[in-house]
């Protein structure tokens, strides 16, 4: 089985203020993203920027066979949210946006309004197969790309960009310790005997204070000389699969020319012990050689406004049933 997850960018029918322009642009951007959910051939794919769920189901009926949708309630002011697509019927487990109790709200704006819920929903489900059963978690955590006031990518000076970017972080980090929350409960207390995966955007990287935020009791991670012995923290730790993605395509998004890994697949105990390899999937097959084919983003999201394809990678996982 092979599990993902795909920031989609902006995938919404033509007529709407943030897709493509027209139906060619529409039919060009999904023949687009087909030919990579083909390549890839997952289980499941957790998705980001999913603009109309109609378009998203657009996506399912071009790929072959029988696949399922499955989206959030909970969208952004663009009207963006996360979902799933799968082979097989997703059973939904939850769908949530408020910080969790004892996390105050956050500071959003130089004006000093605060928010108390995450921006795109956390949305979790269950595949059930005969040989296994899968909670899994899509996110959409709040991006490092900073809006300032009146529609502008570009501060008035460097004190507006360094507030701007401050309340972005409180963002992030409230939404990633929501995430844990929802992960926590999917663990139940002990990953070492549930199959539990949480993916998504986190829209930064493996070292990044929100990213580690999600993984739990320190120690064990891939790669260090604990991994291989068991210890507690083992019950409700989740383990990032970035270190199982070969350097040259440890990447899913660059960014102003600047290669990175922003979107992540962590995983239970139970079902990292399954896992037989990782990696990303630019325009390429699961193991195809060399840095996935991306264009680099600036800070203007609106420069790729319809563009076919997506500006992000896939991050895959394949593992034994």
């Amino acid at each position: 089985m092979l599990l993902g997850t795909w920031n989609l960018e902006n995938l919404y029918r033509p007529g709407t203020p943030f897709g493509p322009k027209d139906k060619a642009a529409y039919e060009a951007k999904l023949s687009a993203l087909a030919a990579t959910v083909r390549a890839l051939d997952p289980s499941l794919l957790g998705v980001q920027e999913v603009g109309d769920p109609a378009a998203l189901e657009d996506l399912a009926g071009l790929l072959d066979g029988a696949w399922h949708t499955a989206v959030s309630r909970h969208a952004d002011d663009r009207g963006i949210r996360v979902g799933f697509l799968s082979r097989l019927e997703p059973q939904v487990l939850a769908d949530e946006e408020a910080f969790p109790a004892k996390l105050l709200p956050v500071q959003k704006d130089d004006a000093g309004a605060r928010v108390a819920a995450a921006g795109r929903g956390l949305f979790a489900v269950r595949i059930v197969s005969r040989a296994i059963a899968v909670d899994a978690a899509v996110c959409h955590l709040k991006s490092k790309l900073l809006s300032y006031p009146g529609g502008r990518f570009s501060p008035r000076d460097e004190g507006e960009r360094a507030r701007v970017g401050a309340y972005a972080l409180y963002r992030r980090t409230a939404e990633a310790t929501t995430l844990r929350a929802l992960a926590d409960r999917l663990l139940a207390g002990d990953g070492r005997t549930r199959d539990v995966v949480v993916l998504g955007d986190l829209n930064d990287e493996v070292a990044a204070a929100t990213t580690q935020l999600l993984l739990g009791p320190p120690g064990s991670e891939l790669g260090t000389p604990g991994h291989a012995t068991p210890d507690r923290g083992d019950a409700a730790r989740l383990w990032n699969v970035a270190p199982l993605i070969p350097p040259e395509r440890r990447c899913s998004r660059v960014n102003s020319g600047r290669r990175e890994l922003i979107d992540h697949v962590l995983l239970s105990h139970r079902l990292l012990r399954r896992v037989t390899a990782g990696g990303t999937a630019g325009t390429g097959l699961p193991g195809a050689s060399g840095a996935p084919e991306l264009p680099s983003v600036g800070a203007d999201p609106g420069d790729r406004k319809g563009a076919a394809g997506s500006d992000h990678a896939p991050v895959w996982v394949r593992f034994q049933p």
